[in-house]
């Protein structure tokens, strides 16, 4: 945007030494006070209600926080700040489940730089900040003892385009859609063809543009409130488009046959994941509070490689009345190699594009062993690379990638590997040398995950809607806690648990599963789905264990309440299962052992069970 339009941080004649500053005090545990430091945006130039570019003030005011020593609040009052990418903060990372080591990727953009501060809070209740372009809304790396309270995160032009079937059928022989997309979706009809795209930037340049579907295309039905992932029917056979109005287009077809999708919406976005949706990296004792993400680019907010990080009361969702239905570009909350305390709860997920919540670890290919001690190890997919993954003093555990089992552990001794922050080492590959002697026969057969960091988990009284895949992912042998939370109409399993060696590498096995007190409402798969992916499975060497499925409501059409692979000890008891359409059998195991069922009242439903604990396969 032009540099007229940009906020001066000295135009309140303040700059950073010249901030009102002030202390407050705080009531704390019995009878202390604390005192904090008040930073206010405004008094670096940023104002709101204002379509200047707020970046560089916001910088400055983040920079003066970070500076102060002690307790410091940034408050936002409340009005619309527009952030644009021109003067953003950029930062080489990489990043879990987004692009991997693409070079063209590895930079990227930021709104809201947190960085090596502590004991901060920003505080903007009533505050909205509209971002531009393509950019990470907010990053907090290498900082400790953060709160971020009351924000609401939007964009300008979504990357994603949610086009609404609003009249169709068949004039003088030939099909046609009339089809309506928000006002903050920009668009032009060229020939027989659209072309989506975002602002135009300070330099000259588009944000972002493609053409019809896209890349990827999700379906929604308002009537029916599912969402699922279909083929795209749009630009198929296309004889004609015209706008009709602002925003609506006609789209008129070679062929008669008569669309039958009026009322569905069509979600399209490329799948290029080039930004993380928001960024906590390296830190510790994190909360997001009442954060209000109305769209979020790339990806979801990555937790990597932190401690003790929280979501409480966050809203993932589009704002009311805008037309819109995506308020995600992907998954939106991603927890990878985190440890101490992982905590999602009293948030609202509708409308992401992926799972709403994902915990997981890393699992790490063997692909060489230049001696006893020492493994060279690689990333094996192509969206997770170049961030470092141990650290000496961590326990490994090296797994059979066939049976995941664990057949040995070790304590690092040292470790080469990237940094995740520049590409001065290899981006694909790790080699750590450990304290015990191996077994010489590991390469290409099995896997490494960095035990030590492994999170406990408690996910709680969350609303889940408008799903087109699962709710919760979580892998994690700590103590896992997934309690009172409504899962509404998910397209897949409502609760899925994994370990993979051979797909996506989302380690680990869970080991303290508690699952209680949760609705699942018409699931489109197996409401709790356990389905560690080893190819050879034994019930006298499971992958899962201690899991615990207690006081549930399942409300099932067609499908299980619980499907269960390669587990020892479930213990399944007073759940209540009621049935719509076909009967199906309620629990489903397989290679499962140690199993302790009891039906809510006196007798069990008709089909209660499919499968036994076999003697392998």
């Amino acid at each position: 945007m032009p540099a007229a339009e940009r906020a001066d941080p000295a135009a309140a004649g303040t700059g950073r030494l010249g901030a009102t500053v002030f202390a407050a005090e705080r009531q704390l545990g019995g009878g202390l006070t604390h005192m904090r430091t008040l930073l206010d945006v405004t008094d670096f130039g940023v104002l709101p209600g204002r379509h200047i570019d707020a970046t560089p003030g916001a910088r400055a005011a983040l920079r003066a926080a970070s500076d102060v020593a002690g307790p410091v609040v940034l408050r936002f009052p409340p009005g619309e700040y527009h952030l644009w990418p021109d003067d953003a903060q950029r930062r080489e990372l990489y990043v879990s489940n987004t692009v991997g080591d693409d070079p063209r990727y590895g930079v990227k953009a930021i709104a809201l730089v947190v960085e090596e501060a502590d004991d901060l809070v920003i505080a903007g209740e009533g505050a909205r900040l509209v971002l531009h372009g393509l950019q990470t809304t907010f990053a907090v790396i290498d900082s400790h003892r953060i709160r971020v309270e009351g924000l609401e995160f939007d964009f300008a032009v979504p990357t994603v385009v949610d086009a609404t079937v609003v009249d169709a059928g068949v004039e003088e022989g030939r099909a046609y859609r009339q089809i309506r997309v928000p006002a903050a979706t920009l668009f032009s009809v060229e020939g027989a063809s659209i072309r989506w795209h975002g602002e135009t930037l300070g330099s000259g340049e588009v944000a972002w543009s493609g053409r019809d579907a896209l890349e990827y295309t999700q379906i929604h039905d308002p009537a029916r409130r599912r969402t699922w992932r279909a083929p795209n029917p749009l630009f198929d056979r296309v004889r004609s488009i015209r706008p009709v109005g602002e925003r609506d287009v006609r789209i008129d077809y070679e062929h008669a046959e008569e669309p039958s999708d009026l009322g569905l919406v069509y979600s399209m976005r490329s799948t290029t994941r080039d930004h993380p949706g928001g960024l906590v990296l390296d830190s510790s004792d994190v909360t997001l509070s009442r954060l209000r993400f109305r769209f979020l680019h790339g990806f979801g907010v990555v937790a990597q490689m932190s401690r003790d990080v929280s979501f409480e009361g966050c809203e993932f969702q589009t704002p009311p009345d805008s037309g819109r239905h995506s308020a995600g570009f992907a998954d939106f909350i991603q927890f990878s190699g985190c440890s101490g305390r992982a905590v999602v709860r009293d948030c609202l997920f509708d409308g992401p594009h992926d799972d709403p919540i994902n915990i997981h670890g890393t699992y790490l290919r063997v692909a060489g062993q230049p001696d006893s001690r020492t493994l060279e190890l690689e990333y094996p997919h192509p969206e997770t690379a170049g961030f470092p993954q141990f650290s000496p003093g961590d326990e490994i555990e090296i797994v059979d990638r066939a049976t995941l089992q664990a057949i040995a552990s070790a304590t690092v001794r040292t470790v080469r590997q990237p940094s995740g922050r520049d590409h001065d080492q290899p981006l694909r590959t790790i080699v750590v040398t450990v304290d015990a002697e191996l077994l010489g026969d590991l390469v290409g057969r099995t896997a490494v995950e960095n035990v030590t960091r492994t999170p406990i988990v408690r996910i709680a009284r969350n609303i889940f809607r408008n799903v087109p895949t699962r709710g919760v992912l979580v892998t994690t042998r700590r103590a896992v806690l997934i309690e009172e939370n409504r899962f509404e109409r998910t397209e897949m399993a409502g609760i899925y648990v994994s370990c993979d060696a051979d797909e996506w590498w989302e380690s680990g096995p869970v080991r303290d599963l508690t699952i209680r007190g949760n609705e699942f409402i018409e699931p489109g798969g197996p409401a709790i789905f356990l389905d560690p992916r080893n190819t050879r499975s034994d019930p006298g060497h499971p992958v899962h264990s201690g899991v615990v499925v207690a006081e549930n409501r399942f409300v099932l059409d067609g499908v299980s309440a619980l499907d269960a692979k390669s587990t020892h000890g479930i213990r399944f008891r007073n759940n209540g299962i009621v049935r719509l359409g076909r009967p199906t059998p309620d629990i489903v195991l397989q290679s499962c052992s140690d199993v302790g069922i009891e039906f809510d009242g006196d007798e069990p439903p008709a089909a209660p069970l499919a499968g036994s604990p076999p003697s392998g396969n």
